[in-house]
């Protein structure tokens, strides 16, 4: 499975638990990134998994998941300003 995880109000709020779920879910054979709106230039740094930046467009045009997990998914399919 391919499971996209937002950072900012998501990962950020947790970052334990979502470590901890991301180590079960890749050892039970699934891919987590973090897909996040920022721009390159605006790195996250701390997280175990490779980040996808949008540069404010719509995450599901930067990647394709099978699962998302974001505290506000209308982000999903629409850009930001």
């Amino acid at each position: 499975m391919k499971i996209a995880l937002d950072y900012d109000r998501t990962y950020t709020e947790d970052p334990g638990l979502w470590a901890a779920f991301i180590k079960i879910a890749a050892d039970r054979g699934h891919v987590v990134k973090i897909v996040t709106m920022r721009r390159p230039d605006e790195r996250i740094t701390n997280v175990p998994v490779e980040v996808i930046y949008t540069s404010r467009k719509a995450k599901a045009s930067a990647t394709q998941a099978d699962v998302w997990i974001d505290d506000s998914p209308h982000w999903i399919y629409q850009d930001a300003a």
